[in-house]
C-alpha cells in the first residue's frame, strides 16, 4: 500500500505545484482513495504529473469543512463520476475566521447529489481502512479552536470542529493514522484510535496543527509522543516548519516533512 502526497504546502520537485493546503493519495493496488482535495483543483494537476488517473479514485475522505481540505472537491466530483465521498454531517456548515472571513466549503446541491454518505460511527469503508468520527478530547490542552467560528443562522458559535474525522489504516500488529488538520488535537486523535484498536503506532503521516501552538501545548504534544513511540511521522501542512525541525530533534520516531509529492509504502 502506498501513501501519495498530491498536494501540500511545500514541495520539493519544481515540476509539481505547492498551496497551502492538503491532499493524500492512497493505493492498496485494489482499491484508491482519496484524503481531502486541497484548496484547489492544482492537486489534479499534480496528480497526472505523478501518473494518477483522478477518474480511478474509488472512494474520497473529507476531513473537515475548511477550503484548505475542499478546495478541490468541486473539480474532482466534475471529474470523477463514481467516487462515494464519506464525511460527517456539518460538512457545509459554514466556518469563518474571527467572524469576518469565510473559509468553509461552499454547498453546490446539485454536484453533490447522490454523491455523499455522511457517517457517526467507526466505518471500514475497505478491508483495515477505516474512518474514524469522534475525536473526544482525551487532552483539553491539546485544541486549536482560537478565533475559529462556525455560523448558525445569523449566529457565529466557536468551532468545535465536531465534523473532523481520521484515518486508520490497520496491519495485522500495528496501525498508521492518517490526520489532515488536527484540529481536535493530535494527542486526542492518537490517542482515540489507540484506545479503539489496541495496537501500538507505526506511522503518523499529515497536519499537527502545531505552528501557532503554546509552549505547554508543544510540551505536552512532545511528552505525548514519547509515551506513544511511532515509528515514523510524516508531518506537513499546519506543522510548521519549525516545529517539523524541533520534532525531528526531539522525538524517538524518524521524522520527516510530508511535501507534495512524496511517497510512501506502508507494510
Amino acid at each position: 500500500m502506498k501513501i501519495v502526497t498530491l498536494i501540500e504546502n511545500l514541495a520539493e520537485s519544481s515540476g509539481l505545484a505547492a498551496e497551502h493546503g492538503l491532499s493524500l493519495y492512497i493505493d492498496t493496488g485494489d482499491q484508491k482513495i482519496l484524503f481531502d482535495t486541497g484548496q484547489s483543483g492544482l492537486f489534479i494537476q499534480n496528480a497526472r504529473k505523478l501518473g494518477i488517473d483522478i477518474r480511478d479514485i474509488d472512494y474520497l475522505i473529507i476531513s473537515h469543512g475548511h477550503f484548505d481540505h475542499t478546495g478541490g472537491l468541486y473539480p474532482f466530483l466534475e471529474m470523477n463520476a463514481k467516487a462515494k465521498v464519506f464525511a460527517k454531517q456539518g460538512i457545509f456548515t459554514p466556518k469563518y475566521n474571527g467572524k469576518t472571513r469565510f473559509i468553509g466549503t461552499e454547498f453546490v446541491e446539485e454536484a453533490v447529489s447522490g454523491r455523499f454518505e455522511f457517517i457517526n460511527s467507526v466505518t471500514e469503508i475497505i478491508p483495515d481502512l477505516f474512518v474514524i468520527p469522534a475525536i473526544p478530547l482525551h487532552h483539553d490542552i491539546d485544541t486549536n479552536f482560537t478565533r475559529l467560528y462556525k455560523k448558525e443562522g445569523d449566529s457565529f458559535f466557536p468551532d468545535e470542529f465536531e465534523d473532523e474525522l481520521f484515518v486508520v489504516i490497520k496491519k495485522s500488529d500495528h496501525i498508521n493514522i492518517l490526520t489532515a488538520c488536527s484540529h481536535r488535537g493530535i494527542t486526542n486523535i492518537c490517542e482515540t484510535a489507540v484506545q479503539h484498536f489496541g495496537l501500538p503506532v507505526n506511522l503518523i503521516i499529515g497536519g499537527f496543527h502545531m505552528k501557532d501552538c503554546s509552549a505547554e501545548q508543544y510540551v505536552h504534544i512532545v511528552n505525548y509522543l514519547h509515551k506513544l513511540q511511532p515509528k515514523l511521522m510524516g508531518v506537513c501542512h499546519c506543522t510548521g516548519v519549525d516545529k517539523f525541525a524541533s520534532l525531528m530533534g526531539e522525538c524517538d520516531a524518524k521524522v520527516f516533512y510530508n511535501c507534495t509529492g512524496n511517497e510512501i509504502t506502508i507494510k
